[in-house]
C-alpha cells in the first residue's frame, strides 16, 4: 500500500468507519456487503491492501479462497440457496475482494440489481446469523 490512499475497506478494518464484520483472522476479513445482490452477500477481503487480485501473493490468494470455501458452505445452509456464487470484479473499490453471493439463478450476480436501500436492521440480522454460524 506504499503510496495508496487507504481504501474504504482499510478504513473499516482500522475502525475509522463502521462495518459488519463476521469473520477476521490475521490475513483477511469477511463482512456483509451494504449493497447486496442477495440476502447474505458478503465480501472476503485481504487485510493487505492490494488493488488487483492478480497481484495478490499466491499464498494469500489460497487463504482467501479457503476462507471463502468455509463461508460459502455456511451461506448455503443459512440462506437455503441453490449455489453460492463467487466473483471478483474489482471496479468499485481498489482493494481486492471476493464477492460471495447466495444465489438461485445467474441473475443474482448482476450488479445492476444491487439493493442500495437495505434497512440496517436487515444487514445486522444477516451479520449476526453469519457470525454465530462461523464461530
Amino acid at each position: 500500500m506504499a503510496d495508496q490512499k487507504p481504501s474504504i475497506f482499510t478504513r473499516i478494518f482500522n475502525g475509522e468507519i463502521p462495518g459488519r464484520i463476521v469473520w477476521r483472522d490475521h490475513r483477511c476479513v469477511v463482512m456483509v456487503d451494504i449493497r447486496p445482490l442477495a440476502t447474505g452477500h458478503v465480501l472476503v477481503i485481504p487485510i493487505e491492501q492490494v488493488d488487483q487480485w492478480t497481484d495478490v501473493d499466491p499464498d494469500l490468494a489460497a487463504h482467501l479462497f479457503a476462507v471463502a470455501h468455509r463461508v460459502g458452505g455456511v451461506q448455503k445452509k443459512l440462506f437455503s440457496c441453490a449455489r453460492v456464487g463467487l466473483m471478483i470484479a474489482g471496479f468499485e473499490v481498489p482493494h481486492t475482494h471476493l464477492h460471495l453471493v447466495p444465489m438461485n439463478s445467474m441473475t443474482n450476480l448482476d450488479f445492476s440489481t444491487a439493493d442500495p436501500d437495505v434497512p440496517p436492521a436487515v444487514l445486522d440480522k444477516v451479520a449476526k446469523q453469519l457470525e454465530a454460524a462461523l464461530a
